[in-house]
């Protein structure tokens, strides 16, 4: 039965990967905040342009994996730190040549930090402010005023933070590797080098927001999960679930990594054993909402709220009706659900949920089934092929002195600390960004092949050991089906697409090998 349960999944995720590869022969997902706003677009696929990037990033990929063999002589004392070092290297590159401003969130959670820090503002608390509407948000403002209080108020001490919590993301990719595949006699140093190397990842230490701390904290902690599941040593078990709460602290999206553990866990019970499962579902359910508790609690010793900071904030509904959205599939709404919260319910939770229902509600009953399909499929489309993350608005960024088109929604345009020839030649819609995009946008298409036969292989011999990984990609498939989309919602599995990718990329390549052989 439990064979069945683990075939089943694969199966499932399987056929989501080939929906995603198979629609891009037809469809490009896009993201273009100068060129069209911030909106997604979805057109019609160039099929000479796009297999001749396949063609191109096969070649780089395969060039870059022949380079990482050689590496196999070397002691990971050697190369690990090596690697990084290279990573680190390219993103401090990008930090100094594409200086890019914080904007919209970014910019409200950092003035919110310096104003808590410099003149113990809490103000946004009260009814109507940032944190009253969102307070999860205020992980990343007590973390940015943490680290602005310790170390040099400026940009630049942000970033290089980002840049660590990058490089930790990197090296769990290798480490989470290595343990899914401990029976592999060879370094595989290729799929370190990927992630040191992948340009998304790279430009997003950017970006002034919880993406890449959130990122880190939830692979980590998944890499643990996976150690205690293989050696069972309850140590592995509490770092996991430490981790795992403060992934979740800086994005919420971590309970979709905390049911996949959990679910793995009761799925493992034969092999972990009754007594040693029990304690690890215990503790990893037990510390999971510690750090959410302990800031709640702070905050009323302190006299900042009177109650629960969650009493009154914008209720779940409201990302659930923006993403009932025929125009737009599910993407921001153009404050149209704001409105509801704000003006017609008066910031009240429960008065709002309550217009959310009725709104959802009345969606679903004016759109036809066909309407419906067709908003759900291009929502899936668009969120899972997009392919960049939208590291062309969040990481690159651009300079709102390039033009006035990204306005056209009432939007804040990028700004720039200075411009030089990196950023000039990246400006617009310029060929090399656009360029970028594309590379980016078919190496994520070539990743999802290397899944489908990591998938396929798996079902075939029967080997489920990436079950925590499978069940965590359906996770967020399913919940982004429901939510409000954005590409960049998705980037914490992006080490999981790494990991997932490299090793059917090096199924096949151990198959060509072993023929010509």
């Amino acid at each position: 039965m439990v064979k069945g349960i683990h075939k089943s999944l694969y199966i499932i995720l399987s056929l989501f990967i080939g929906l995603f590869i198979a629609s891009s022969f037809f469809i490009r997902a896009k993201y273009s905040y100068f060129v069209y706003g911030d909106t997604p677009v979805l057109e019609k696929q160039q099929p000479g342009l796009f297999i001749l990037v396949i063609v191109l990033m096969l070649a780089i990929s395969a060039a870059l994996y022949k380079i990482s063999l050689k590496l196999n002589r070397f002691s990971r004392r050697i190369v690990i730190p090596g690697v990084l070092a290279v990573s680190l290297a390219l993103q401090l590159a990008i930090i100094f040549l594409f200086p890019r401003l914080p904007t919209d969130d970014s910019e409200t959670v950092l003035n919110l930090a310096l104003d808590m820090l410099y003149r113990s503002d809490y103000s946004s608390f009260e009814t109507g402010g940032y944190l009253h509407m969102f307070p999860f948000n205020f992980s990343i403002v007590l973390y940015l005023k943490t680290l602005l209080y310790l170390f040099p108020d400026n940009y630049l001490t942000i970033k290089i933070f980002n840049i660590l919590f990058t490089l930790l993301t990197t090296l769990m990719i290798y480490l989470l590797y290595k343990e899914l595949n401990d029976k592999s006699r060879e370094h595989d140093y290729g799929v370190l080098v990927f992630g040191a190397t992948y340009l998304p990842a790279l430009f997003m230490s950017n970006f002034i927001y919880n993406d890449g701390i959130a990122t880190a904290f939830l692979t980590s902690g998944l890499y643990f999960a996976v150690k205690f599941m293989k050696r069972k040593a309850l140590k592995d078990i509490l770092f996991a679930a430490i981790l795992l709460a403060l992934g979740n602290y800086f994005r919420s999206v971590g309970v979709i990594v905390l049911i996949a553990v959990l679910i793995s866990l009761l799925l493992g019970i034969r092999k972990l054993g009754v007594r040693k499962t029990l304690a690890a579902l215990f503790i990893t359910g037990a510390l999971f909402n510690v750090p959410g508790w302990t800031q709640n609690a702070a905050l009323q010793a302190a006299g900042v709220v009177d109650e629960s900071v969650n009493t009154n904030s914008a209720p779940v509904y409201m990302w659930l009706n923006m993403g009932i959205n025929l125009e737009t599939f599910g993407f921001w709404d153009n404050r149209e659900s704001y409105t509801i919260y704000q003006q017609d319910a008066d910031y009240n939770k429960a008065a709002s949920t309550e217009l959310f229902k009725e709104e959802i509600s009345n969606k679903l009953a004016d759109a036809s089934a066909g309407d419906l399909v067709n908003m759900y499929y291009k929502k899936l489309i668009w969120t899972w092929t997009e392919g960049t993350y939208q590291m062309e608005r969040y990481g690159l960024g651009n300079d709102s002195s390039s033009g006035d088109r990204g306005r056209m929604v009432g939007m804040v345009m990028d700004r720039y600390s200075y411009t030089n020839a990196a950023t000039d030649l990246f400006k617009g819609d310029s060929g090399y960004r656009s360029g970028l995009l594309w590379m980016m946008y078919v190496l994520n298409l070539l990743m999802y092949g290397g899944i489908m036969v990591r998938l396929i292989g798996s079902i075939r011999a029967g080997r489920y050991g990436e079950t925590p990984l499978v069940l965590i990609i359906l996770g967020f498939i399913g919940f982004y089906l429901l939510w409000e989309i954005k590409a960049r919602y998705i980037f914490p599995v992006y080490p999981l697409l790494i990991v997932f990718s490299y090793m059917g990329f090096k199924d096949v390549y151990d198959y060509f090998a072993g023929r010509r052989r």
